[in-house]
């Protein structure tokens, strides 16, 4: 198992897509809302210390199921259809972390509705691209041994229930990876958080994401 912590100063965080995730798509933000967006980023810096775990396990896809170990993920078609060439399985975990959570609880104090807004959208950004961060590390180290690896896919998307979370939880020694805990919804807390599985082989690559046979019509994946 692998474990660390981030700076976000090691992190590509475009501000763009943060602009993009409070609506601003096809306008510029105004000047107030940038203003607040980076001084927040700079404020981010000292609070927020991104965090991952991951495991490499052996297994097997069956039609609609990956098998890791004793545990059995029904998946679903769409994913398990991802992953059928895998010869070994990367299970991960990472997170904002727990000064995300001081953080937010800091500025939602100061009862600004605009600096709450855009401190949640800035979230959400920090760790999309910790994950990206995590896979160009996940690249550069499969990359000498000539593999390759899929997607990366999570619990809740494309079939696969969320209620499954607790089984992918119960592959990390202490079951609460990156100080990750499990509502009874099986929804993460921090809810910054990414969990999910990639899979590593000789025959696979990462694809386009399958929205065209996904049912799911609010992924973050889907553009269009």
């Amino acid at each position: 198992m692998r474990s660390g912590d981030i700076f976000l100063s090691q992190l590509e965080i475009p501000v763009g897509e943060i602009y993009s995730s409070m609506g601003f798509r096809n306008v510029s933000p105004d000047d107030e809302t940038r203003r607040v967006t980076e001084s927040l980023l700079n404020e981010a810096s000292v609070w927020v210390h991104p965090c991952f775990e991951y495991i490499l396990m052996g297994g097997e896809c069956r039609k609609e199921d990956v098998c890791l170990g004793d545990v059995t993920f029904n998946t679903g078609l769409v994913i398990a259809g991802q992953l059928r060439r895998s010869g070994s399985f990367v299970v991960f975990v990472w997170s904002v972390g727990e000064g995300w959570r001081q953080w937010m609880r800091l500025v939602s104090d100061r009862g600004d509705v605009l600096q709450s807004y855009v401190a949640d959208c800035i979230g959400s950004q920090i760790v999309e691209s910790t994950a990206d961060f995590m896979e160009k590390r996940l690249h550069e180290y499969l990359y000498q041994s000539g593999l390759g690896y899929t997607n990366r896919f999570s619990p809740g998307y494309c079939g696969w229930s969320v209620s499954q979370q607790p089984l992918l939880f119960s592959l990390f020694p202490d079951g609460h990876p990156c100080g990750v805990t499990l509502t009874e919804s099986c929804l993460m807390m921090p809810e910054k958080s990414v969990s999910g599985i990639i899979g590593i082989g000789a025959d696979v690559r990462r694809m386009p994401y399958t929205c065209n046979i996904c049912t799911m019509d609010k992924c973050l994946r889907r553009r269009g």
